[in-house]
């Protein structure tokens, strides 16, 4: 971060009022974490051919790829030289550990091919998986003998996965299953690094034992030969082709026509197939849940993180950028200075905050659930599920929108690729579809809560925390202000919407129709109930949290980060009043005196803005922005990256006198 740096960003740190560093500290959960950050970064980025000298965006399909496989294997190796203390943790510890490292997003800025070996192979072999599978697999992905990837979305199924049509079928007499896609539907469709990476998947089948269907099962398949990389026979795999983002992962298509694997090679730490053939199911059918918790953790981990570096970019060059003359004969105001500007940017960072403290309370309770289930207890499974369903859409949704709210508040540069903010909306608007998509995942947030409201129509009482606030049945308040009093509000709307929704739901039945075409017609409802309670849990967690920190903070950063949660609280009452004027006794003179706070609290925190955001402590590297550069140097970077365009190599292109001279000639 050495040279010169541009005077308003100069002039913008001096400003700050807290300690950055404190900050920073935080958010990394320790100074001493901070210090390892940082050491790794500098010993990993800093290793010869690890970073682009020709930036990604001109290389073709297919070698970005092949140099995004390039730089995954370099960065692998170096992880392995410099980061002794993950070898030495658990697999859940070094996700932990790893929620502040960004060191990927600087290798591989549209994520890698071994993204899904990282993450969804190796976690389906240590949650599926019986202990000797754990250990046997495990091994060989931890140490790479393997490369892996997970397919369970089909070409003609996703999210519905009791619609998957790939079979294994039991042979009892070769003790094997058949595995095999009967139509062009069955065929896996979106799994990372199957195109041309991965040798082995972990493949969700539907099972079948003489005739009969045992529902969905993990098993391990063997897709490519050790040796040579070909297909195996009876195996067809390939790559999907060009995306809006991801397009170093090597997302693939799978098909089988009747491969055979062992049946030591079902996953079987919950259900079994004996020799025989005999089935012995899970325990408690809730048990696959644990992998996709732990995937949609990562999702709102990653999330708030393109957010963070979105928010990063914009208000550096929100700081740089000067443009209009409001006042005559005045100089450019920084657009940084216009309310309207900082009602753009503010709330990002604030919602940076308010995911980076749910994320980390949503892990600890899906580690302690995990405990629960090794002793047999399944309890709080369905409560940690619905949890993580609702943190998964709220974060996906919010922090998607918000980027691109700082690609437009940063102009028409933000729409060069050199901002890095197009990418960072590519990757970030992946993740409202996959792993659930939002929509269908928030009717299952309505499926448990219309489930919950009628327990407690029938007398039951004893509910899971998070919906404690549906057996209020004291008098609306009047209308408070206060933090808490606004948190009170908005669990009145949650309330309010799933009355509203389960008697929709009643009326529809008693006109006769059919349960699930009462749900149809009452679904818009029943969605609009279950982000309202989304937001209940996330206005919650993030005041619960980081008024359970402040006490150990400094009084300025204690006091600005008090001065984010309320704007973040406000924002949301203002951008709900329709819903608030409904469910509570919200007034036209309480929504004006929170207008007014909330400019206050643009006007309050504007001056800490750049401080805020250097505290997410992102690289140059990491951040791959002209725009965002710690010396907000943005117009001289824009310039020369241009020049690293190759049609800027030659003064004419070939073009001309192929295709340009002759036609204004006449003679195309």
């Amino acid at each position: 971060m050495a040279g010169k740096v541009n005077q308003d960003l100069l002039n913008e740190r001096a400003k700050c009022n807290f300690d950055v560093e404190e900050l920073t500290n935080l958010l990394d959960d320790g100074a001493e974490q901070t210090k390892k950050r940082r050491t790794l970064e500098q010993n990993v980025l800093s290793i010869k051919g690890l970073l682009d000298d020709v930036p990604e965006e001109y290389l073709s399909h297919k070698e970005k790829y092949e140099n995004g496989l390039r730089k995954t294997l370099l960065f692998c190796k170096a992880l392995q030289t410099y980061d002794k203390e993950s070898a030495n943790k658990s697999f859940q510890e070094n996700i932990r550990l790893n929620f502040r490292n960004s060191l990927w997003s600087a290798v591989t800025k549209d994520t890698s091919p071994l993204l899904l070996h990282l993450e969804m192979f190796m976690i389906s072999i240590l949650e599926q998986g019986t202990e000797e599978q754990s250990k046997y697999w495990g091994k060989k992905a931890a140490n790479f003998e393997i490369i892996g990837t997970y397919a369970q979305t089909e070409l003609g199924h996703g999210t519905f996965i009791r619609g998957l049509e790939t079979r294994a079928t039991y042979d009892v007499d070769t003790e094997e299953f058949v595995l095999h896609s009967p139509t062009i539907t069955a065929y896996k469709w979106w799994p990372g690094g199957m195109g041309h990476t991965a040798n082995h998947c972990v493949v969700m089948a539907q099972l079948y034992i003489k005739g009969k269907n045992y529902g969905l099962q993990p098993f391990m398949v063997q897709i490519r030969d050790l040796e040579t990389h070909m297909p195996l026979p009876g195996v067809k795999v390939g790559e999907i082709g060009p995306k809006l983002g991801f397009n170093t992962v090597n997302n693939g298509f799978l098909g089988f026509d009747n491969v055979r694997i062992p049946r030591e090679w079902m996953l079987m730490k919950n259900a079994q197939v004996l020799k025989d053939g005999t089935y012995k199911a899970s325990p408690n059918s809730k048990l696959a849940y644990g992998a996709m918790v732990y995937v949609r953790v990562v999702i709102i981990n990653s999330v708030f993180k393109y957010l963070s570096r979105a928010v990063t970019i914009a208000v550096r060059y929100s700081a740089v950028r000067r443009q209009s003359q409001p006042k005559p004969n005045a100089p450019e105001p920084q657009i940084m200075d216009y309310v309207t500007q900082q009602h753009k940017l503010l709330i990002a960072i604030s919602t940076s905050h308010a995911y980076h403290f749910t994320v980390r309370w949503l892990w600890d309770l899906y580690i302690k659930t995990n405990k629960e289930l090794k002793r047999g207890e399944f309890k709080n499974l369905p409560e940690l599920h619905i949890l993580a369903c609702s943190m998964k859409v709220i974060s996906s949704a919010d922090c998607t929108a918000l980027i691109e709210k700082c690609r437009l508040a940063c102009g028409g540069h933000g729409y060069m690729l050199s901002s890095s903010l197009p990418l960072l909306y590519g990757v970030s608007t992946a993740t409202v579809t996959y792993e659930g998509e939002n929509t269908v995942l928030l009717l299952q947030v309505a499926r448990s809560l219309v489930k919950t409201w009628e327990q407690i129509s029938k007398g039951h009482i004893t509910v899971s925390p998070s919906v404690v606030y549906l057996c209020n049945r004291t008098p609306v308040p009047k209308w408070d202000n206060s933090l808490e009093g606004i948190l009170q509000s908005f669990k009145r709307v949650a309330k309010g919407k799933v009355s509203t929704s389960v008697s929709s739901l009643d009326q529809y039945r008693k006109s006769g129709l059919s349960p699930e075409d009462a749900w149809n017609k009452a679904s818009v409802q029943l969605i609009a109930a279950a982000e309202a309670h989304a937001r209940v849990i996330v206005l919650s967690v993030y005041k619960d949290e980081l008024e359970r920190k402040s006490s150990t903070l400094s009084y300025p950063l204690g006091t600005v980060l008090l001065q984010l949660l309320e704007l973040y609280y406000i924002y949301w009452t203002l951008e709900k009043t329709g819903d608030l004027l409904l469910h509570t006794r919200l007034s036209e003179k309480d929504v004006r005196d929170l207008q007014y706070r909330y400019e206050e609290l643009l006007e309050k925190i504007r001056p800490n803005a750049v401080g805020l955001v250097d505290a997410f402590d992102y690289r140059d590297e990491i951040l791959s922005s002209t725009l965002g550069a710690y010396d907000g140097r943005a117009y001289e970077r824009l310039m020369e990256e241009a020049l690293k365009s190759p049609l800027n190599a030659e003064p004419v292109n070939e073009s001309f006198e192929k295709y340009l001279k002759p036609f204004m000639r006449g003679k195309l």
